[in-house]
């Protein structure tokens, strides 16, 4: 009998040889994963790129998805593994019974303003209400942020999460699939709606020191008032109180959030988009941050290190864990910055995630910025780990 729940899987192969990797995925999915499968995702480090056509139309054939989304990533994420220099393909699977899956390819034209093209006809005169976007785009040639500004504006509530592909180093050397289509350019993505709940975990890997503070006097990206005093004068005042180990960090890289949602009673690690000090003007107290400050809005300074980033994570995964059950499936979308350049072990995220979730079938990449939503809203950020955790929708109980 053919088995038609709800089901994930994940396989990993590290071969240098794509057409061996391409094997050797294909049966570990067919082991776990037996009956049809509605999609697949790869990601395959820059080793394999030459052969993208192949691994797409490899795929198609022999797992017969109805979809198929794919990505170049500088590391690539299978299981509890993150393969970091070395050659590797991982593939996520998913059968999803009662799940509408809608792919497309958007490019962005710069003309009149810029516009994204390639929404599929469908989308035109309705989205679904309960939709949740995932999207892998090319650094070099889609702008995710201004996507994501947009989707904001007109799709409210939708969640987005993915990353921007990685390992090429100028345009045209990272690649995408859709379907057996390679494209160079763009992005590419799918609308999950229907029998599906995508949850997120955004973790941004800091943590955050001192108290919340209002911007009271601002222009563009200099904070020039918080509290009412000098935005340096405070910070001064704070880096008195730290003890040594988090002066050391201050000094070595400083980052301020801003809460997204200012109703909230209090705010907590999950409610700050985390932006970087860009720089200092003592001469008359303002601080430079990479994102716009106005006035009226609620900051928090952060520190960033290793222990900061796995306390976060490990927090935001506790709080996302329902039951005793894992996810179905789980992708990761973490930044090239993450991994051994920050933590003293490889496999961190992924084994964290394993640790504190259980044996999610996990696949993803490292991207050179990561997508997922802070507060609501859909953000482009740096050093982070994005995470779409994939279950069953329950049906609505009768009243």
């Amino acid at each position: 009998m053919t088995d038609t729940s709800f089901r994930c899987a994940a396989a990993l192969s590290t071969s240098s040889d794509t057409r061996a990797a391409i094997d050797d995925v294909c049966q570990q999915i067919a082991d776990r994963l037996a009956g049809p499968v509605d999609l697949v995702i790869a990601f395959f480090s820059p080793h394999h790129a030459a052969h993208a056509q192949q691994i797409a139309t490899a795929l198609q054939i022999k797992l017969e998805p109805k979809h198929l989304l794919g990505v170049t990533g500088e590391a690539i994420v299978g299981g509890d593994r993150e393969i970091e220099g070395e050659p590797a393909l991982s593939v996520w699977a998913a059968r999803m019974p009662g799940v509408d899956v809608m792919p497309f390819h958007l490019t962005y034209q710069r003309a009149e303003g810029g516009s994204f093209v390639g929404w599929p006809e469908t989308l035109e005169s309705a989205w679904p209400n309960d939709g949740a976007l995932l999207l892998v785009a090319d650094p070099f040639t889609f702008p995710a942020d201004v996507l994501l500004e947009r989707l904001g504006e007109d799709r409210p509530g939708l969640p987005v999460l993915g990353g921007m592909a990685s390992g090429g180093s100028q345009p045209g050397e990272n690649r995408l699939l859709l379907g057996q289509q390679v494209h160079r350019a763009g992005a590419v993505a799918v609308l999950l709606s229907g029998g599906i709940r995508v949850r997120s975990v955004v973790s941004q890997g800091c943590r955050p020191i001192g108290k919340p503070m209002v911007i009271t006097k601002a222009q563009e990206n200099v904070v020039l008032e918080l509290g009412g005093k000098p935005a340096l004068v405070q910070l001064r005042e704070l880096f008195e109180t730290l003890p040594a180990d988090q002066q050391r960090l201050v000094q070595q890289g400083l980052h301020v959030g801003r809460v997204i949602n200012e109703y909230q009673e209090g705010f907590a690690r999950g409610d700050f988009l985390i932006r970087n000090v860009m720089g200092f003007d003592p001469e008359v107290g303002a601080i430079a941050i990479g994102d716009f400050a106005r006035v009226g809005q609620t900051v928090q300074f952060h520190v960033r290190d290793a222990q900061s980033a796995d306390e976060d994570l490990r927090q935001l995964l506790a709080a996302a864990k329902t039951g005793n059950s894992p996810p179905a499936g789980a992708l990761l979308f973490t930044c090239n910055g993450r991994g051994t350049r920050l933590f003293p072990e490889p496999d961190h995220d992924a084994r964290t995630i394993r640790e504190c979730l259980g044996d999610v079938p996990l696949a993803g990449f490292f991207a050179q910025g990561e997508i997922g939503p802070i507060g609501g809203q859909n953000f482009l950020h740096g050093f982070t780990a994005a995470i779409a955790l994939v279950e069953p929708r329950e049906p609505a109980s009768a009243s």
